[in-house]
């Protein structure tokens, strides 16, 4: 359980609990024994209970394979073929089922969306880690008329799009230069029955194009789970810099009373990190840079909370210097404190500023 201690109740806005249980990580151990894809490992059950993560937004992760026959295909129960409606809602349930399993086991009590009602779910109460279910790519949802059948098992917030991009928009991977490279007409469709069911759209894998039609669509307020400053990792490509957020983007994101949530990986926060293990790793301090930044560009420091990503495709050699255990995460605080951050702005980064978007605020 988490401490009884101010500083330890972080809200964690992307965590890939039920792809990293797919990958073989046992969710259930400490970091020495858990197995699996992504070591070192940071992140299970029990080390969220110790480092005082008592709130985080659990993803449903699928990733689409063109080709299942090609050496570097995934071949995972999380995988997909392209455009297999089918496929991918199998693919999808199965983490939905897992994260349902946990909550009847009493590991996690589910969060309601967005400025709506507490869930009632028997047993749920003393479950030590509050989890709203967030759809990483929407390819699982065979058609935007089941969106209801997704809320009622935990869903509260939806990313219409991952890297590849999929039949709703397209993703961070796509070429800015194709006018066809936003939403699709079925991408409208979901967004508005999104809207119909308080769900919150996630504009984090978005391409800019979807995006900005996202925006142009929807009034409702919006989030980034994890997603970090553009304008502070220069010398990318057009394509490569759509995976963060622009100012604009920023802006908006802010002017709606969303959150953006600042991702750990190093090559996000700091453009000289490796992507090789250890070396040239960010710093808390670039965490805090980041968020600074964010913070102006959003209209204030109430815009920024965290979404770690942690483990969600590296290992924590990949985070920020100091940070291998969500325990590490006070790092962070104390980074803050040093760019003059007051106590009750760092509370709000720590989670009360998720808390406070979840609640409506």
């Amino acid at each position: 359980m988490p401490a009884d201690d101010s500083k330890h109740n972080w809200f964690d806005a992307h965590l890939d609990l039920a792809y990293l249980a797919e990958c073989g990580r046992d969710m259930h151990t400490g970091l020495a024994d858990c197995r699996g894809r992504y070591r070192p490992a940071s992140v299970t059950l029990p080390t969220l209970a110790e480092g005082g993560v008592a709130g985080c937004l659990g993803t449903v992760f699928t990733e689409a394979v063109a080709d299942a026959s090609a050496p570097d295909a995934e071949q995972g129960a999380f995988a997909y073929p392209t455009g297999d409606a089918l496929a991918a809602y199998r693919a999808g349930w199965r983490q939905v089922l897992l994260y349902k399993a946990w909550r009847d086991a009493g590991l996690i009590r589910f969060m309601p969306r967005r400025g709506q009602a507490a869930l009632a779910h028997a047993g749920q109460a003393s479950a030590p880690l509050e989890l709203g279910v967030l759809i990483e790519c929407a390819d699982p949802i065979e058609r935007p008329e089941d969106l209801e059948t997704w809320v009622e098992s935990g869903v509260v917030a939806i990313g219409m799009a991952w890297w590849h991009g999929g039949r709703y928009a397209a993703g961070n991977g796509a070429d800015p230069k194709d006018k066809a490279a936003g939403l699709t007409d079925l991408g409208r469709a979901l967004a508005d029955r999104m809207d119909e069911l308080h769900v919150t759209h996630d504009l984090s894998h978005l391409s800019q194009r979807a995006s900005d039609e996202l925006l142009a669509h929807t009034s409702a307020p919006v989030l980034a789970s994890h997603s970090n400053a553009r304008a502070l990792l220069p010398g990318l490509s057009v394509r490569d810099g759509q995976r963060h957020l622009s100012d604009e983007t920023i802006a908006e994101i802010g002017r709606r009373g969303g959150v953006i949530g600042i991702n750990l990986y190093s090559r996000f926060l700091k453009a000289a990190a490796s992507d090789r293990g250890s070396k040239d790793r960010a710093t808390p301090a670039d965490v805090a840079r980041h968020a600074e930044h964010i913070a102006q560009a959003a209209g204030g420091r109430d815009r920024v909370g965290l979404g770690s990503d942690a483990d969600g495709g590296f290992g924590a050699d990949r985070l920020p210097e100091g940070i291998g255990h969500p325990r590490d995460y006070e790092k962070l605080a104390d980074a803050l404190r040093d760019v003059g951050w007051s106590d009750t702005e760092i509370d709000g980064f720590r989670g009360g500023n998720w808390r406070r978007f979840w609640r409506g605020g």
